[in-house]
């Protein structure tokens, strides 16, 4: 962890709530906008819900800084939502706006560039247009279109799982029972498959032909399914991704995207895990746990990169990769978005094996010279 200094540079509190995070994508922005490497855009929702908690509900855009790894100080646009909670997003991949989810219906968004005598900005407005296979559907806990942006899949709180052609909202899959509440859902790379998790097995859909389950993923023992993702790889190395819980902690699970069957399961953290995703170069794992606590995991080994203990006062919410995989920012219900660097792996120092060698040649050199087979000089 680093100084104070830079605790409080990479973490920032908005004053509401946070429960989803997206990085804008490049295509968002217009030519005559200034997006670069070094100043992007982060998509943040929250707020304090429907009550009188005078705690605000809104879709804000923070900006990040990849010299100083911070976040601005404060929103660099903002756009209230009334009474209605925005709680998760889908960042459109092509750059057409965002979709959100709110208690009793899912709301399109759109980009917007307010141009200033100065510089231009992005910001978010209301769209006009409706989306009515998803009004009055009540609270979709989990939405994210495919790689290519034409399909669209939102799960409900009631277990109901809805697939559509985008931006067309006809439906493809509509399934009332897929589990008895769907946590997660994420489309496979070639968008042929889209994974659920929620209650009960895992479930796998073809959403490129039959629009149809063609596998269960078992839970073992008293597992409980948190979180999936697809690897971003669609090489031969391509794998999917499942948080579990039991009573020792949590796991990622590793399941092979043909056979769908487990390759293997990798204690990660004691506490609870609350958030989960997956680098779009495939490389890295993020986790977020309920204590605060955000996890880097390397996917070559399943090894932990980095432990960040308490980067949140409360449970982390959501994370997201930027689209370079050198940041991932994460929000939670302490009101704090943090963006956290990924830095490369210490290749300096003496490696343990060469040490070794070093020690037994000496060693082989000194009972060589004390047998007589070398010379006393040497």
């Amino acid at each position: 962890m680093g100084s104070e200094n830079d605790e409080e540079l990479n973490c920032k509190k908005y004053g509401v709530p946070l429960y989803g995070a997206a990085w804008v994508p490049s295509a968002a922005f217009t030519a005559n906008e200034l997006e670069t490497p070094a100043k992007r855009l982060v998509v943040l929702a929250g707020g304090g819900g429907e009550g009188h908690s005078g705690i605000p509900n809104a879709l804000l855009l923070s900006a990040f800084d990849s010299e100083s790894c911070s976040l601005s100080d404060q929103p660099v646009a903002k756009l209230g939502t009334g009474s209605d909670l925005p709680y998760r997003i889908g960042v459109h991949p092509g750059g057409e706006g965002i979709m959100c989810s709110f208690p009793q219906n899912c709301r399109w968004f759109e980009w917007d560039s307010a141009t200033s005598t100065d510089d231009q900005t992005l910001s978010l407005k209301s769209s006009e247009k409706v989306l009515k296979p998803l009004e009055d559907v009540g609270q979709q806990l989990a939405l994210t279109f495919n790689t290519e942006g034409n399909l669209l899949a939102v799960g409900g709180e009631d277990g109901k799982l809805r697939v559509f052609k985008w931006p067309a909202m006809e439906s493809i899959l509509s399934e009332a029972n897929a589990h008895s509440s769907v946590k997660d859902l994420d489309f496979s790379p070639d968008g042929k498959f889209l994974v659920s998790v929620g209650s009960g097995p895992g479930r796998i859909w073809d959403v490129s032909s039959s629009s149809s389950s063609v596998a269960s993923l078992p839970k073992e023992n008293d597992e409980i399914f948190g979180f999936c993702r697809f690897s971003r790889s669609t090489g031969t190395d391509q794998v999917l991704y499942i948080t579990t819980m039991r009573d020792k902690g949590g796991s990622i699970v590793k399941w092979n995207p043909t056979s769908w069957r487990r390759i293997s399961s990798t204690f990660v953290s004691r506490d609870p895990i609350s958030a989960f995703n997956v680098s779009p170069d495939g490389k890295l794992l993020a986790i977020g746990t309920i204590q605060g606590d955000i996890l880097i995991i390397s996917s070559a080994n399943m090894r932990t990169r980095t432990v960040i203990k308490k980067a949140h006062l409360g449970l982390v919410t959501a994370l997201a990769f930027s689209q370079d995989s050198r940041a991932v920012v994460s929000v939670s219900l302490d009101s704090s978005s943090r963006a956290t660097l990924i830095k490369d792996e210490k290749k300096g120092g003496i490696n343990l094996w060469i040490i070794l060698f070093f020690i037994l040649l000496a060693v082989a050199l000194y009972y060589a010279k004390d047998s007589g087979y070398l010379p006393l000089e040497l």
